[in-house]
């Protein structure tokens, strides 16, 4: 992607199955945990460089030892900063200790040497990036089986409805997000479910010291995560612990947020994708399972592993813009899918240059479509194979050795063009500076364009704002002299706000929703804006699951095309010279490619939940109103 969103977490959670002693004497290591975690967020760290943290829990101690350990960070390399805590922790202790470190010391005095590990890398939504809201969260009790801690990649659109039943429930939370929300939620559920083990316990005849490993051994973590997420509307994989050492990793009914795990009889990792497992345990595609929608993976302290059912399954709706952009393209199926999205743009791009192979040149914007870019380039030699086929049928008899020369050696022209040079940084405070930076991005190659005949077609995975195109690429690509510049997107048009994790929520951010009000002014129809500013006043009372997304009403009077081509005139930079040109992918190629994955809200205003429709009504609301604030 040329411009950076935020966007989704990453989780990591490792459980290990055998004592310290074992990983030690096979291994040779006694920090194979917190080695394994370290690369599985390392693994991770483009889902989230906001911040980073890590919890320990050790299952074992006697009473006096800490037992819960955790260390967060906002620092500009927040992973190496909770991990290099770690380390100057273990120095700490092994200061003081001479002889040799055996396993059972190691255990009661070293921290982070405990069964239980949970990892989180945060990207924040709210643009807050304070370590408070550094995951993991923690709820405390001297009840160890009260203890909880949670980590998460979500977002909830109903906040303000459950902070509210949290206030029913005689809480009083102490801060208005949804991780609050959840945490406090999960908490309550936990604490009613210790009680009620505690009452029968009591009621049996058992001593207070005696009732505390029965609540541990019978806590029903299904029953609690049921009760827990009954009202929860938006996308979410969940990552918690309980004191004593159960742990748990739930998912939404829709499947929008990732989660798989491994397990063997040593371990169980969970992750928030599927290539960061393989790497790091060195196992197979297929060794890897999927947390299905509406599951939960609960692992008991006593290492039993099962799969339960937390709410009913919907219509799988997984994000879409994992399988584009945001996961890691070393995932057999991503790769696959973004070569496919590549693949069935050529014969679109085709039709745009005319067919014209001798003055037209491929390249891609780095580096995450790439992958497309291979698939355009396939989809283009295929259509020239069979162009082949035909020239050579057609004139059989009446070819020259030059003659089929000529035509078997016809190839599109793929080309290097841009290279992303340096990151921005923030310290370039006035405007006009950072315009100038901004536009010096990217490097071209010189050379390979003929001056005011060629056309350049580049590839990106996807088009938001547009501002990095404008601003920068098409002026850097307009050096060359190209007498075309066609800037191809492997995604639809995006429409419409995110709120299931992608930090999208101002529709006057997307360059498609602009395009399509200029062109309601354009053509006298501007009316329409307030037709449906007022049909999304009308819905601000109603309950969540009466509301309509009217916003649709912008775009209704007009084809995907005539809202590029006016993309392509708000694009353009004034002094640009070259002729351009913005292509999007087909919805319907986008589910051709992504069939398991239908989650297209941003491209089709149809969300997977409720609270997705008061979302986007409440985007076009501060738009109409000029609030500059998000929509929920």
């Amino acid at each position: 992607m040329s411009e950076a969103i935020k966007h989704e977490c990453g989780i990591a959670l490792i459980r290990l199955l055998k004592p310290i002693a074992y990983y030690q004497e096979k291994y040779g290591t006694w920090q194979y945990g917190v080695n394994k975690l370290y690369l599985l967020m390392e693994k991770q760290h483009n889902r989230g460089q906001d911040g980073a943290g890590m919890v320990n829990v050790k299952m074992n101690l006697n009473p006096g030892y800490e037992y819960i350990e955790r260390h967060r960070s906002v620092a500009q390399n927040p992973i190496t900063d909770i991990f290099a805590k770690v380390q100057k922790s273990w120095k700490k202790v092994e200061k003081g200790k001479n002889e040799t470190l055996d396993p059972d010391w190691l255990y009661e005095h070293m921290p982070f040497t405990g069964e239980l590990f949970l990892g989180h890398l945060r990207y924040g939504t709210f643009g807050r990036n304070s370590i408070e809201f550094a995951h993991p969260v923690m709820r405390q009790n001297n009840w160890k089986s009260r203890n909880l801690v949670l980590a998460g990649n979500f977002n909830l659109t109903n906040t303000h409805e459950l902070y509210n039943k949290l206030i029913e429930l005689g809480q009083h939370p102490k801060a208005y997000t949804d991780t609050v929300t959840v945490l406090e939620k999960v908490g309550h559920f936990l604490d009613e479910e210790n009680q009620l083990l505690f009452r029968q316990y009591k009621n049996e005849g058992y001593t207070n010291r005696d009732i505390s490993p029965l609540i541990e051994k019978n806590l029903d973590i299904q029953k609690i995560l049921e009760r827990s997420s009954k009202d929860w509307d938006g996308g979410y994989a969940i990552a918690g612990l309980v004191g004593h050492g159960d742990a748990f990793v739930m998912r939404d009914p829709w499947g929008i947020r990732p989660a798989f795990f491994y397990q063997d009889d040593e371990i169980v990792v969970v992750a928030s994708e599927r290539p960061v497992i393989q790497t790091v345990m060195n196992i197979h595609y297929d060794q890897v399972q999927e947390i299905g929608p509406g599951e939960a993976l609960i692992i008991k302290k006593d290492g039993h592993v099962s799969r339960e059912l937390i709410r009913v399954p919907h219509r799988r709706k997984s994000c879409s813009f994992e399988r584009i952009y945001f996961s890691r393209g070393s995932d057999k199926d991503i790769y696959r899918e973004r070569k496919k999205l590549g693949f069935l743009l050529a014969p679109m791009i085709l039709k745009t240059i005319d067919y014209d192979f001798t003055n037209s040149v491929f390249s891609y914007i780095p580096n995450t479509s790439e992958t497309a870019f291979y698939g355009l380039i396939q989809g283009v030699r295929e259509y020239l194979v069979d162009w082949k086929i035909k020239e050579i049928r057609e004139k059989n008899g009446s070819l020259t050795d030059d003659s089929i020369k000529e035509i078997i050696s016809r190839e599109p022209r793929v080309e290097k063009i841009a290279v992303k040079d340096v990151k921005l940084r923030t310290f370039i405070a006035d405007e006009g500076s950072r315009n100038d930076l901004v536009a010096h991005v990217y490097d071209v190659t010189y050379g390979i364009i003929r001056n005011d005949q060629d056309t350049l077609v580049i590839i990106d995975d996807s088009i938001v704002r547009g501002t990095t195109l404008r601003d920068s690429i098409i002026r850097i690509l307009d050096r060359l002299h190209p007498k075309r510049i066609i800037v191809v997107s492997s995604a639809p048009q995006i429409r419409y706000p995110d709120c299931y994790g992608i930090d999208m929520t101002r529709l006057d951010s997307f360059v498609a929703f602009n395009a399509a009000i200029s062109l309601l002014k354009e053509t006298g129809r501007e009316e329409v804006i307030s037709e449906v500013y007022n049909k999304c006043k009308e819905q601000e009372n109603l309950p969540k699951e009466e509301v309509v997304n009217y916003v649709k009403e912008i775009y209704k009077p007009f084809t995907a095309d005539e809202i590029s081509a006016k993309i392509a005139q708000l694009l353009k930079p004034e002094d640009c010279k070259a002729e351009v040109e913005i292509v999007y992918q087909s919805i319907e190629n986008l589910h051709i490619a992504c069939p398991n994955d239908l989650g297209d809200w941003y491209f089709t205003g149809d969300y997977p939940t409720p609270g997705g429709n008061r979302v986007v009504n409440a985007s076009f609301i501060n738009f109409f109103e000029g609030i500059d604030g998000r929509s929920y």
